[in-house]
């Protein structure tokens, strides 16, 4: 569909009004898009539901939008990978509304839009394009095995001087790599532990 190629229409997961539970911004209130589609394929993704973006219908920006100021400044544009889409007419919108805009991405997709901040999770099997490194507020590696933390200094080796330095245990492993997580970032203290708070709250 033409409306979707151009970004004025997309493919709405769902949208909902929450505490962002990870990274710098965690504790805070924000409204998320969740936007379908990703082909990135993490075998421990836990909203695979997103993966296919035929499954959810497509949804004017305009609308998308105008729910979303009825809860929040903030507003965090997730998926999925929303970057398989032109985040250009979203952010415009957001903006002509005075809210502030952050993405989640594995930046596997050249960036569009135009973002406050900007969470890159770096993924294996799909890597980020180079120019979105310079770009990342925060760098958010999700640590499965201990493979992870050589991945982890191999991303971090690209990002700027002021990007913030995440390492998250992925929830189904996390009693497994949380000590081993804690035990690196001592060890290598420029590293930050990231926790999915919103899962021990409880809280989408």
């Amino acid at each position: 569909m033409a409306l979707v190629d151009q970004g004025l229409m997309l493919p709405l997961m769902e949208a909902f009004y929450t505490i962002q539970g990870e990274g710098f911004h965690k504790g805070t209130a924000a409204y998320f898009i969740r936007v379908g589609g990703c082909d990135v394929g993490c075998h421990w993704c836990d909203v695979k539901e997103s993966w296919d973006a035929e499954r959810h219908p497509p949804s004017a920006v305009e609308a998308i939008v105008s729910e979303a100021a009825r809860y929040s400044d903030t507003i965090v544009v997730t998926g999925g990978e929303p970057l398989t889409w032109n985040m250009e007419p979203l952010t415009q919108a957001l903006k002509a509304r005075g809210m502030k805009t952050h993405i989640e991405t594995s930046g596997a997709f050249p960036l569009s839009g135009h973002w406050d901040w900007i969470c890159l999770s770096p993924k294996k099997n799909k890597l980020p394009v180079p120019e979105i490194y310079p770009l990342a507020h925060e760098l958010k590696v999700i640590v499965y095995n201990r493979h992870d933390l050589k991945f982890a200094e191999e991303q971090a080796a690209q990002v700027g001087p002021d990007c913030i330095l995440y390492l998250q245990p992925e929830w189904s492993v996390r009693e497994k790599v949380t000590p081993l997580i804690v035990d690196y970032v001592m060890q290598n203290p420029r590293w930050r532990v990231s926790l999915q708070t919103h899962k021990y709250l409880n809280i989408p």
